[in-house]
This record gives C-alpha cells, sequence and structure tokens, in this order.
C-alpha cells in the first residue's frame, strides 16, 4: 500500500494498464472517495464509491496508480 499522504482532491485514478477509474473527491480513512461523475450507470449512477488504500500502487505526479488493471479494480469498489 502506497502512501496516502500525497493524494489530492481531483486527482484522477487509473488501473495498472492506464485506464480511467474516476476522480478523487477526498481520502476517507483507508479509502479513497471518488466524485459521483464517475459513479457508474444504471443503479450505481449517483452514488460516490469508494477504493481501498490497499489498490494503491503509487501516486504518480497528478494521478494515483492502482496495482490492478481497470477492469479488475473496479469489482473491489464500495458504495
Amino acid at each position: 500500500m502506497a502512501d496516502m499522504s500525497g493524494i489530492r482532491e481531483h486527482m484522477e485514478v487509473i488501473g495498472a494498464d492506464g485506464v480511467h477509474i474516476g476522480t478523487v473527491d477526498k481520502v476517507e480513512g483507508q479509502r479513497i472517495k471518488l466524485t459521483r461523475k464517475d459513479s457508474g450507470e444504471g443503479s450505481h449512477r449517483g452514488h460516490h464509491h469508494f477504493i481501498p488504500a490497499s489498490l494503491i500502487a503509487e501516486v504518480e505526479g497528478e494521478k494515483v496508480r492502482l496495482s490492478a488493471n481497470s477492469d479488475v479494480a473496479v469489482t473491489f469498489e464500495e458504495e
């Protein structure tokens, strides 16, 4: 797990494959809260989603890179 102190609002969250997963709203405990605009479709629309800190590989510039590819990382999202 990477150091979360460098994570700031509006940073892009990407999978290990470089695919956009979301945008940081804020850090809450050991999770990243994503903005609602990246909340998904269908029943997920309009809800905040959270990425657990255990998936963070590194913070590089204005991006938070996860240790899992985007298609796998979204299965770990929490509402």
